[in-house]
């Protein structure tokens, strides 16, 4: 059965819009004027008005991580309470009100930047103060750093003498744990928080995908074996196949495959995943490494020592060569690789990887990407043009990061950062997310951010203006170059014969609406496969 989509301002991936667009058995096969698309879908096609709406492919997130948002969505919203560290604990109380037991109780998003009544993180004295009869975790806005209370500590036998993990900090105030725990020491916390089972995990990513799905989001380039250290990759694939043959896998899922082990990413591919495998609705995608922290948490890689705090230069979570001995593998295996890198001494590591890897085995159309691409020189950004590397950027961040770039990395580093639009002009293809749930999945917030370089109240910035993006680049880094990312540029994103029928509908022309409005502009239908979801 033929749907005929009509007088609506769609966006098909090129300029000029349509009017028009005919969708069948969960594909486009026409778009064009109201007159055209009405004689080739033919008098019998089921007919929907658009009453002059715009519309466009729907949105990917190129990196996010959709089970941990499912889990945030049943722990404490932090980040709602982030204003000041006494809003915060007061939402930690009320949650435990809410949710009484002896078992971990956990929030996420918090971020110390915001606080108005102390100018510090939480520590686990503070976390005593909610309660010391249960175990809290309450983890940082960008997932880099969480604290513990003291309850906690005694329960993963933390002590001054416990050795410090490499790739990570534990955090200590006069010799003793002060409950802060940073990139990997964070994984002792995590191996002590009992694993859902797998009913439990398709629940999460069912509430995920709904909120996804209220943002115009029908793809999700998604990380999620490191949610739950305890959790088997297996439990999780498992989980997304039984949602998808039971229709309720309402997002394209492209798994971003975390492991930090040579052994075991060998048996996951040795097992047949490898990128491309799976089906439309979940296929495994590339390798996913963290190499190192986050600029917040001051714990992203830098050449040089942070500008508001010398005595550090970051963390980096691998050495060289495991990156060299990780990314050589999965190279030699014909998989995609993608690596967290903000810090640009991290990108060294990297890009240095990559060059080896490349060297030993050359690939012409590897897709190896760079993930948040953030602090960057530019003997950087011509490498990553001459390595063919994919980008994966998320301009929502800047809607924080204003605040703190230069304040972190110094103003050199600071004027050749965050630099997409060059990247993108250079011929690199620089896909768009929100690293959710770091960041609400809010695309049209994203675009905003990508077009204005302000914050999204507008009272900060703009940074580096000339590294603005048009709508239309904005717009194609969440549809045309996140397909890109994925391999998948001749089934989805763009409205065009044989694609598949994503698509997302809008109350307001976003090539119309003004630059500082575009957020507000609201979603008001989502479709996977021609059906609304």
């Amino acid at each position: 059965m033929k749907t005929l989509y009509y007088n609506g301002a769609v966006y098909t991936g090129a300029l000029p819009l349509v009017q028009a667009f005919v969708v069948e058995d969960g594909l486009f096969t026409f778009a064009g004027s109201d007159a055209e698309a009405a004689a080739f879908a033919g008098p019998e096609a089921e007919r929907v008005d658009l009453a002059g709406r715009f519309v466009c492919y729907g949105f990917t997130d190129s990196h996010m991580h959709l089970l941990s948002l499912g889990s945030a969505l049943a722990a404490a919203d932090l980040a709602r309470h982030t204003g000041s560290l006494a809003d915060l604990l007061q939402c930690l109380r009320d949650f435990d009100r809410a949710h009484p037991g002896q078992g971990w109780m956990r929030g996420r998003g918090w971020n110390q930047d915001y606080f108005s009544d102390v100018s510090r993180m939480p520590d686990r004295h503070d976390l005593d103060a909610v309660t010391t009869a249960r175990p809290i975790c309450a983890i940082r806005a960008c997932g880099h750093c969480l604290v513990v209370n003291s309850r906690a500590l005694e329960l993963l036998g933390i002590t001054a003498a416990t050795p410090q993990p490499e790739g990570g900090r534990i955090g200590l105030e006069d010799g003793q744990p002060d409950g802060r725990f940073f990139d990997n020491a964070m994984q002792l916390v995590y191996d002590a928080i009992p694993a859902p089972d797998k009913e439990e995990v398709k629940d999460m990513l069912r509430s995920a995908c709904r909120m996804l799905n209220g943002y115009g989001v029908t793809s999700s380039q998604t990380d999620d074996y490191c949610v739950y250290p305890t959790l088997p990759w297996e439990t999780v694939n498992q989980a997304y196949r039984e949602l998808e043959a039971a229709g309720e896998l309402t997002v394209r899922v492209y798994e971003q495959s975390n492991f930090t082990s040579l052994p075991e990413l060998r048996r996951f591919v040795e097992a047949g995943n490898v990128t491309g495998a799976g089906t439309e609705l979940f296929k495994i995608g590339p390798l996913k490494m963290l190499g190192d922290g986050a600029l917040g948490a001051r714990t992203a890689y830098l050449s040089r020592p942070y500008a508001d705090a010398p005595e550090t230069c970051g963390i980096p979570v691998f050495s060289q060569e495991t990156l060299d001995e990780m990314i050589g593998y999965a190279n030699r295996q014909g998989m995609q690789v993608a690596v967290h890198t903000i810090g640009d001494a991290c990108l060294d590591r990297v890009l240095s990887a990559y060059e080896k890897a490349l060297a030993d085995c050359p690939r012409a159309d590897h897709r190896h990407g760079i993930v948040h691409c953030q602090i960057t020189r530019p003997d950087q950004l011509e490498k990553i043009r001459a390595l063919g590397l994919h980008v994966y950027a998320q301009s929502i961040f800047l809607d924080y990061d204003i605040r703190i770039v230069e304040e972190r990395v110094g103003p050199a580093l600071a004027a050749t950062s965050y630099f997409w639009k060059s990247l993108l002009e250079a011929g690199v293809s620089v896909s768009n997310g929100s690293d959710c749930p770091v960041e609400l999945p809010d695309v049209m917030a994203g675009i905003q951010c990508a077009v204005t370089r302000k914050n999204l109240r507008g009272d900060a910035g703009p940074y580096l203006p000339e590294q603005a993006f048009t709508v239309q680049e904005a717009l194609d880094s969440y549809t045309v170059h996140g397909a890109e990312a994925s391999f998948e540029e001749t089934r989805k994103g763009r409205i065009a014969p044989g694609m598949l029928a994503d698509f997302v509908v809008l109350g307001e022309n976003p090539f119309t609406a003004a630059p500082e409005t575009l957020s507000q502009i609201p979603v008001l239908a989502t479709y996977l496969g021609g059906r609304r979801v």
